[in-house]
């Protein structure tokens, strides 16, 4: 995974740099459409969890549409678990904010969350972190126009899989007085670590660390027969997925990583298997980074196929 690690360390240091000005205009000026809302349907820097509001990390922006009752979509981002943020720039531009203000602009309450990152925490807190972003949803949306009962999650990379955790395994949402129920559909979007028992990905990438150093493992522990490692089996998101669970719509860019496209569609194997997927678009011409600049746009391939599956997807479930 050391290709993809990080949008905030390869993309933003690539864009910002003045050497790479031709790579800005068309990867920025070509992906990247600005969207405008009104300043007063923005709200940032909202503490989404009562043990400490005013932590950067565990605080989300809220971005509103006009009208009342207005489902939200919460929106986690990448960045191999261990960097990135809500707020994060990359040629000059906030591209995750721009997703919550493109939402909006669609008649999409969009909440864009931060949550604390690997090297400083573990996976359980990031999951934890992403239910109790949910849960303030749940608790206070309506409050601000907004509908309880219809709600969607939205991911890229690791936070495709922190997505799929949290609206398949009903103890992190329990856990912080959330509903399961409640959410009707998730986007993931170039997910990555779906299936942590299959080493073929890991083969893709070259890299037999990099999940052990997130996860919880170790190099001795997976000699032999590693699939039986027991934190890979408690990390791994796929045995969560049941039939009861909410549809998703999985999106992969068409030039992303080999061990990427392995694991969206063993993701989305399962997903068909239980009757919750709603569709594999392949986005063209894009790779793993380029396509968060598309998740804000309406003329292109990806931001129609949310839309639509918004749009379409029953809400409320129950």
């Amino acid at each position: 995974m050391r290709r993809y690690r990080t949008i905030a360390v390869t993309l933003a240091a690539f864009l910002s740099a003045s050497a790479c000005a031709p790579f800005y205009w068309l990867g920025m000026r070509i992906y990247y459409d600005k969207v405008e809302i009104p300043r007063e349907r923005v709200a940032l820097n909202i503490g989404y969890d009562p043990e400490d509001p005013t932590d950067h990390k565990r605080q989300l922006d809220l971005f509103t549409p006009e009208g009342r009752a207005w489902p939200t979509v919460v929106f986690i981002h990448g960045g191999g678990w261990a960097w990135g943020d809500r707020s994060q720039r990359f040629g000059g531009e906030d591209v995750y904010r721009n997703i919550g203000r493109f939402l909006a602009r669609e008649g999409f309450a969009g909440a864009v969350i931060s949550y604390r990152l690997i090297w400083k925490t573990d996976w359980r807190t990031q999951a934890a972190d992403v239910a109790r972003a949910v849960a303030w949803v749940q608790q206070n949306i309506a409050a601000r126009g907004g509908d309880p009962n219809k709600l969607f999650l939205m991911g890229h990379s690791a936070g495709a899989q922190l997505a799929m955790r949290v609206a398949a395994d009903q103890q992190w949402l329990a856990g912080v007085n959330g509903r399961t129920n409640a959410i009707c559909g998730v986007v993931a979007v170039s997910g990555a670590g779906y299936d942590l028992e299959d080493r073929i990905s890991e083969q893709l990438e070259g890299d037999d660390r990099y999940f052990v150093e997130r996860f919880g493992g170790s190099i001795q522990e997976d000699d032999g027969i590693p699939a039986t490692s027991a934190w890979r089996r408690e990390a791994n998101v796929l045995p969560s997925l049941d039939a009861a669970d909410p549809p998703f719509l999985s999106l992969l860019a068409a030039i992303d990583h080999a061990s990427i496209h392995r694991q969206v569609r063993i993701a989305d194997e399962r997903l068909r298997m239980l009757g919750l997927s709603r569709g594999l678009v392949i986005v063209p011409d894009v790779d793993h980074e380029r396509i968060v600049l598309e998740l804000s746009r309406a003329d292109h391939v990806a931001g129609p196929a949310i839309l639509k599956f918004l749009r379409e997807t029953p809400c409320p479930r129950h």
